[in-house]
């Protein structure tokens, strides 16, 4: 069952019903402001942080779910039979008629839920259309957030397709946030008393200020705007939705009128209501905008020597922000230069393969959604509040893999962020806030695959941009001033700290847990609701990680190509870093100590027929055939294949077909199997799960291109595109029913087979799922990978492919790749053959190279 189709020509996806199995949403925003919308409205916004700075209000886990964030409502207004209580006089005067409410919808469905005539949501890049139709009024509601601008622009156009002319009262609606989303919903007692609001009512728009705790501490402000003359506002919730009443049936909407409150303390809103005539066929676009202000302290009043405007808020930069999409041809220009943005932006690597659902998921949907959770890690979705978890050092380093290509200007930047909350002795806080960049303390640290993580990015960014001036930047540890050191230090503190911290078996010691967050081997916890990420660490200094044992031999070697290369350029204070001599001893220690992890690895971390995950506080395997569960686990098979473990000896493929009998399914690989029927203590949460769902058997999407890529590089090139295929939403869009999850992005994790919901999507948008699937399928299956020397084409792709064709932005140039299967490799570039599979770095001035390949 699929509930709406993908539209590859205008890079869309068009939602035919607001009754998807869940919220079906989009991310609008590109840089510093961002917002949340579903299918139907929902969703919130927030500046930079969305714990910290939260404009609108989400309540999670609402019954019914999503019920608006954006609320709109349009009135049919008539006459009244009789002369009512005077409302609509106060707003327009004793001489003007009296028009009461005759229908009400809302144009996204939600809040109001009136069945419309006609929907469609049509998801965009960086937009979200939702076109409707009641009783002959039809609707066009855009939604974005303009390039380089705090706001997210509300675009209603109403238009009347009746015989006769209509009089339409429109209202507009948001609820705000009290800034710190966790203190908004429990701090009451102080809550109810800190609202704050200001109103202008100029000629040609209407402007609500959200100003709380603008007085004391704070300098920054909301609004939420119209550009046009209000019959009335309201900022007082309570006076705007009445007593009993909730955002489906506000008492002001169904009484046809607003209040003009101000909001005084307890909960404040910003509604503004407009009154639209439309003769036949005429139509009227109205602009709302909820928007983000700051201000210096020292700009903050209107005029603070004047007594009589002390309070009163600097509003100039806001009157700046208006202006610019204050009209319908200004809000249409930003509109086409963000649709420009996007189409520049995927332009950079795009492929024709003959197979749409391949085609749409590289071209659009999976560069879109890497390019989300770069700018969110996974700090707010709907599963994800935002309130808790800031940008992840794990997640951030995986998910510059998949954007690096595109944005590579704020991929340094985000290396240098991600770096600078390192601890000195190289590991790493597991998490940082996004406004303030440091470490956040409540989550701790001792997670100890984070400290490699940073050497993927780092050499990921130096293979796409040959930019090795980023190594001698200067860093802090820990965001300690004083402490700068280059960031190949970092690198080099990353590796140590792995080197130094090795269990009984030689494997590197898990600490607090390693990628997966749930196997605690440290953690012992034996009290309900304490946190598994949170709980004391009582480190045995025994517990063992193959899979972070797989990870050294595979970023160890990606650290020793980076000082070969660069070790002796790196300077610090006008210094070169190391001597020759210093740094060929480093990478002989490097290398050396690789090649004895990956013996290790083959011994120690060696089952029989696939790779253990680890050795707990007792010294016991884990992953193991011995065990009546949990005996085989994906990570290390997909990390350790990865890192070359295993290939030469034959263990590779072994692991790679067990695998495939023990842990493939319909819906993709497994986490692990059997699944633990009882809680383990010495195994921490995934044990704690039931049977099928999240770590304890679920489909972790995230490690699914792991096994993609492991198959790859033991030439298994259909079972690579099979697992790439088993997990891609275009290639299950068709069960949409079973999925729920949006048919257009990956989604963290899919009900396993021992499940009694298998198949069943969740956590969709915010997961390294997208970064590790681009990798996948960009590098591996078409096979276009970026080295240190140049592009290296090397496709694995099942015979059902025979002809590709690939353009690809890479340092500058534009190469255009044409790929051929005749069952034999070679490569031409501008009709020079090429020895090998990689083409080399073009000359200075170079703009384009075509490429001639096969396989």
């Amino acid at each position: 069952m699929r509930f709406g189709q993908f539209d590859d020509d205008a890079m869309e996806y068009r939602i035919d019903t607001p009754a998807t199995p869940l919220p079906w949403i989009n991310y609008l925003g590109n840089s510093d402001f961002f917002s949340l919308i579903s299918n139907t409205g929902g969703g919130y916004s927030f500046y930079k942080d969305a714990k910290l700075r939260r404009l609108t209000r989400y309540r999670y886990n609402n019954v019914p779910a999503d019920d608006g964030a954006r609320f709109y409502y349009i009135s049919r207004m008539v006459p009244a039979d009789a002369p009512a209580s005077g409302q609509a006089h106060h707003e327009r005067g004793a001489e003007v008629e009296e028009l009461v409410p005759e229908a009400t919808w809302s144009p996204a469905f939600l809040p109001v839920r009136t069945p419309l005539d006609s929907y469609v949501c049509r998801h965009g890049l960086g937009y979200t259309i939702i076109e409707s139709s009641y009783q002959g009024i039809a609707t066009a509601f855009t939604a974005f957030v303009p390039l380089g601008a705090t706001c997210e622009i509300n675009r209603l156009e109403l238009r009347n397709e009746t015989s006769a002319p209509v009089t339409l009262d429109v209202t507009g609606a948001v609820e705000w946030c009290l800034w710190n989303a966790v203190d908004d919903a429990n701090n009451f007692q102080r809550n109810f008393s800190t609202g704050e609001v200001e109103v202008e009512r100029n000629a040609d728009s209407t402007v609500i200020y959200h100003k709380t705790e603008y007085r004391e501490r704070r300098n920054h402000y909301a609004y939420y705007s119209v550009n046009a003359p209000v019959l009335a506002f309201d900022t007082s919730r309570d006076a705007f939705l009445g007593t009993f009443n909730g955002w489906d049936r506000p008492e002001a909407i169904a009484r046809g009128s607003l209040s003009d409150s101000i909001a005084h303390g307890w909960s404040p809103i910003g509604a503004h209501r407009v009154r639209v005539e439309l003769a036949p066929g005429e139509a009227r676009t109205l602009v709302f905008s909820t928007a983000y202000v700051e201000v210096s302290k020292a700009e903050k009043w209107e005029d603070p020597d004047d007594p009589a405007k002390v309070g009163i808020i600097n509003k100039a930069p806001a009157h700046d922000l208006l202006a610019r999409f204050n009209t319908p041809e200004s809000v249409e220009a930003a509109f086409n230069e963000l649709r420009e943005h996007w189409l520049n932006l995927l332009g950079i690597f795009h492929v024709d393969t003959g197979d749409a659902r391949l085609d749409r998921m590289v071209n659009i949907w999976n560069q879109y959604q890497c390019m989300v959770t770069f700018n969110m890690s996974r700090s707010a979705s709907y599963y994800e509040s935002g309130t808790g978890r800031g940008m992840g050092f794990r997640d951030s380093n995986q998910d510059l893999l998949g954007f690096v290509h595109l944005i590579p200007d704020r991929a340094r930047e985000r290396i240098l962020d991600i770096a600078a909350t390192q601890l000195p002795d190289g590991s790493a806080w597991h998490q940082y806030q996004p406004l303030t960049k440091l470490g956040n303390a409540e989550i701790g640290g001792g997670f100890n695959d984070d400290p490699l993580w940073l050497i993927a990015s780092v050499h990921a960014y130096l293979a796409e941009t040959g930019d090795a001036s980023i190594l001698s930047e200067l860093v802090p540890f820990d965001n300690t001033p004083g402490s700068e050191r280059t960031l190949l230090e970092h690198v080099r503190r990353s590796f140590s700290y792995s080197t130094a911290h090795l269990g009984p078996h030689g494997l590197p010691l898990i600490g607090r847990a390693d990628w997966n967050d749930c196997l605690n081997l440290n953690c012992f916890s034996v009290t309900p609701g304490e946190s598994f990420q949170t709980v004391e660490n009582n480190d045995t200094g025994v517990a063992e990680s193959v899979f972070i044992a797989g990870m050294y031999v595979l970023y160890g070697g990606q650290f020793a190509e980076i000082l070969e290369r660069w070790g002796t350029s790196v300077t610090a204070a006008g210094q070169v870093d190391s001597s020759e001599s210093d740094i060929a001893e480093e990478v002989s220690y490097v290398r050396d100590a690789v090649v004895a992890m990956s013996a290790t690895v083959e011994d120690a971390g060696w089952d029989g027929a696939w790779f253990r995950r680890a050795y707990d506080a007792y010294q016991n395997p884990v992953g193991t055939a011995a065990d009546s569960e949990g005996q085989i686990y994906i990570e290390p098979q997909g990390m350790c294949v990865m890192a070359g473990i295993g290939v030469a000896s034959g263990k590779a493929k072994l692991a790679l077909t067990s695998v495939k009998e023990r842990l493939s399914s319909r819906w993709g690989t497994a986490l692990l199997a059997p699944t633990y029927s009882t809680y383990r203590v010495e195994l921490g949460e995934i044990s704690s799960y039931p049977q099928g769902y999240k770590e304890n058997g679920g489909i972790f999407c995230h490690n699914n291109p792991w096994i993609s890529i492991a198959h790859a590089i033991v030439g298994n090139d259909a079972a690579a595109f099979d697992v790439y295929r088993r997990t891609s939403p275009a290639y299950v869009e068709e069960h949409s029913e079973i999925r729920r999850t949006e048919p257009y992005v990956y989604c963290q994790m899919v009900a396993g087979p021992e499940s009694a919901s298998f198949g069943e999507g969740k956590n969709s948008w915010l997961t390294g799922t997208a970064a590790w699937t681009f990798v996948n399928v960009s590098q591996y299956l078409l096979g276009v990978r970026p080295s240190f020397d140049g592009l290296t084409i090397q496709p694995h792709l099942p015979e059902e492919f025979s002809h590709l064709h690939i353009t690809r932005m890479f340092r500058g140039v534009r190469y255009d790749i044409t790929i051929e299967r005749t069952g034999h490799r070679s490569l031409t570039v501008d009709g020079t053959e090429v020895a090998g599979d990689t083409i080399p770095l073009s000359a200075a001035g170079v703009e384009s190279v075509h490429v001639e390949a096969t396989f």
